[in-house]
């Protein structure tokens, strides 16, 4: 498929409707225009629709309000068939771990009785929440721990928003009613870098991204909104054009045999037709440069020949390189790139005139580092032989 297709990618995965069957129905991550047709649905007069969206949905996303009844610039008796009919649910918090370095690590549960894993992480200039996009993750990549956990289904829109607003809640910075105020916000970006892969639940992602750029809620530039993939090539041009946000590349391999094992999709999308999508990617969404992840797995990935290769490949794409050192994890197949061998390996890179920070590992002590995430009743399922196993280590 070339790029200027845009066929939805689709997977045989659940993705539980924004409407069920019965009750009232969530107003939390419908769009403007879903929200302007529930409320006509449901007796609202279809000239006040639109107006009607304006003022509910600033409350919701702008200053956090879950009750109808606290918004005071709609009449009461509209106030109450709002309740009638409709509810403002996001995610519940199950529990919530606070590593030594700040790193605060949720387990939600949503609709269904199922669970995720959403980490947000401090920093001197900002706050970085990393949300997912599913339960568990279709890709089975070799060095991460989310893909021992089978799929299970994709998060709706309300599901992911939720758990920004589920992380404002818990961080207590949604601004006093009426006020508009965004500077020195705690929580200033979000990675799309949690469980599960956002290109095979496209929809869903870019309505809840969308939500968290609208100037009249939660007010996130999307500059400030980075969606992680590990190569949906078909969806990449659709992200350019519908969402606009950052981009970042589960890359981690420079040739096609390494990363067909470390990334099993490449089998699917190698990396000639993958850097030949990314290349169009800037232009299309006038994004600043792509971010290609690269993980540091001792002996696999990490000679200077590798290296080299790396800047062979993504000459000509404006880019940064995120060296992350493995966060190993129970029955993990790879160890850790000394400490020697990644700054051997980032100068190369830096000297070649790309940025080649490496990424310092945060929340290690909670499970909550990149490549470590998983469900709290899922791995608790697993006895050790069970999750050495599904990493290909068993007998």
């Amino acid at each position: 498929m070339t790029m200027t297709q845009t066929a939805p990618i689709t997977q045989d995965v659940l993705t539980i409707p924004r409407k069920m069957p019965e009750g009232p129905i969530n107003l939390v991550g419908l769009t403007r225009e879903q929200m302007r047709e529930v409320l006509i649905a449901h007796g609202t007069p279809e000239k006040q629709a639109r107006m009607r969206v304006g003022q509910i949905w600033q409350w919701i996303y702008q200053w956090g309000v879950r009750d109808f009844g606290e918004m005071t610039n709609l009449s009461k008796a509209f106030r109450a068939e709002l309740a009638e009919s409709f509810v403002i649910e996001i995610p519940e918090v199950v529990s919530k771990q606070v590593s030594e370095d700040g790193t605060r690590k949720y387990l939600v549960r949503i609709n269904g009785g199922h669970e995720v894993e959403v980490v947000y992480i401090p920093e001197d200039s900002r706050g970085t929440l990393c949300i997912s996009s599913q339960v568990g993750c279709t890709l089975t990549c070799s060095f991460c721990h989310t893909g021992t956990q089978k799929l299970v289904r994709n998060l709706t829109a309300g599901e992911i928003i939720g758990q920004v607003m589920m992380a404002r809640d818990d961080l207590n910075e949604w601004p006093e009613q009426g006020a508009r105020n965004v500077e020195g916000r705690l929580l200033s970006n979000i990675v799309l870098m949690g469980m599960g892969e956002p290109l095979y639940n496209f929809e869903n992602v870019r309505d809840a991204m969308k939500i968290a750029m609208d100037a009249e809620g939660i007010q996130l530039s999307r500059r400030r909104i980075t969606l992680s993939t590990s190569g949906v090539v078909p969806e990449i041009a659709r992200t350019a054009q519908e969402i606009g946000c950052q981009l970042a590349i589960s890359f981690h391999a420079t040739t096609d045999e390494v990363r067909d094992r470390l990334v099993p999709i490449n089998r699917k999308w190698n990396l000639e037709v993958l850097l030949e999508a990314l290349r169009s990617y800037p232009k299309v969404s006038n994004s600043e440069r792509i971010t290609f992840e690269y993980v540091m797995l001792k002996g696999v990935n990490d000679s200077d020949a590798d290296a080299h290769r790396l800047i062979r490949l993504i000459e000509g794409i404006p880019a940064k390189i995120n060296l992350i050192p493995f966060n190993e994890w129970p029955g993990a197949p790879y160890e850790r790139s000394s400490n020697n061998r990644i700054r051997a390996f980032a100068d190369i890179i830096y000297n070649a005139g790309y940025a080649s920070p490496v990424r310092t590992p945060r929340g290690e002590d909670i499970m909550a580092a990149c490549g470590q995430l998983k469900s709290a009743t899922e791995r608790a399922r697993k006895s050790r032989r069970e999750i050495e196993a599904d990493a290909g280590l068993g007998d």
